[in-house]
C-alpha cells in the first residue's frame, strides 16, 4: 500500500481524490494549508505528494521549494494554472510532474504510480572513489587499497547515499527518508547505532581517515 498527501484548499477536489485513492488501495493524507502539508512530509512517511498551487497560506511553489530542502519525495502539482510559464516553474523548483485541471483521475493514478516506481528502482551501477577508498554500487563492496570491509545491507545502503553527495549535511530525518522505509518514530537511536556502526567499519578499513563526521545539531556528512 502506498500513502500519499493530497494539498488542495477545493474541499470537493480534495474529497474526490481522496475517495478515489483510497478505493485503489491508497493511504491518503489530506491538507488544505500548505503550513500543514510540510509539518505532514516531516512526520508521516509518504510516497508521493499531490500538490495543489492556490493555497490559503503560501502557494504551492513555496511548499515545494521548502519540502526539497529535505526530502526527495514524490511531488505532482495538481493546478488550475494551465500556461506553459507556470508548469515549467513547478518542474524547475522540484517538481516531478505537472498535471492541469480538469483532470482525468485514472491518469493522475498513473502518474503517481510512475513516480513512485521510479523513486524506488534500482540506481545504476556506480563507483564511487576517494584516493583509495572504492564504493562500487553494482556489486555493493567496500575496499581500501584492495582490503574489502563487511557492511550489512543497511550500512551499505548508508554509506553509499552519503558518498554520493559528499560534503553535504543529511539529518536523522533526511537519512530516514531516503534509506529507510519506514518514519522515523522514535528510532533516531538507530539510526545513530547504524552509522555508529558503519563509522567503526570504515575506520578499521581505512586507518586514521575519518570519511563519516558528525555536524553537531544537524546531522552527518560524508567528507572525501
Amino acid at each position: 500500500m502506498y500513502t500519499i498527501l493530497l494539498v488542495d484548499d477545493d474541499q470537493a477536489t480534495l474529497e474526490a481524490n481522496e475517495q478515489f485513492f483510497a478505493e485503489n488501495g491508497y493511504e491518503v493524507f489530506c491538507s488544505a494549508t500548505g503550513r500543514r502539508a510540510v509539518e505532514m512530509i516531516q512526520t508521516i512517511k509518504l510516497d508521493c505528494v499531490i500538490l495543489d498551487i492556490d493555497l490559503p497560506d503560501e502557494d504551492g511553489f513555496d511548499v515545494c521549494s521548502r519540502v526539497r530542502t529535505f526530502t526527495s519525495l514524490p511531488i505532482i502539482f495538481l493546478s488550475n494554472y494551465t500556461e506553459e510559464e507556470s508548469r515549467i516553474r513547478g518542474l524547475v523548483i522540484g517538481g516531478d510532474d505537472y498535471v492541469c485541471k480538469p483532470f482525468s483521475q485514472r491518469e493522475l493514478e498513473l502518474r503517481v504510480r510512475a513516480r513512485i516506481h521510479q523513486r524506488y528502482c534500482d540506481r545504476p551501477a556506480e563507483i564511487l572513489q576517494f584516493d583509495g577508498l572504492i564504493i562500487n554500487t553494482g556489486d555493493r563492496t567496500v575496499s581500501f587499497n584492495r582490503r574489502y570491509g563487511e557492511f550489512s545491507r543497511i550500512e551499505f545502503d548508508i554509506l553509499a547515499f552519503l558518498a554520493r553527495h559528499p560534503n553535504r549535511i543529511y539529518s536523522y530525518e533526511q537519512l530516514y527518508d531516503n534509506i529507510w522505509n519506514e518514519p522515523l518514530n522514535e528510532s533516531r537511536h538507530n539510526v545513530q547505532a547504524r552509522i555508529a556502526s558503519v563509522r567503526q567499519k570504515l575506520f578499521d578499513l581505512c586507518p586514521g581517515k575519518e570519511y563519516i563526521q558528525t555536524v553537531r545539531r544537524k546531522g552527518y556528512q560524508f567528507v572525501p
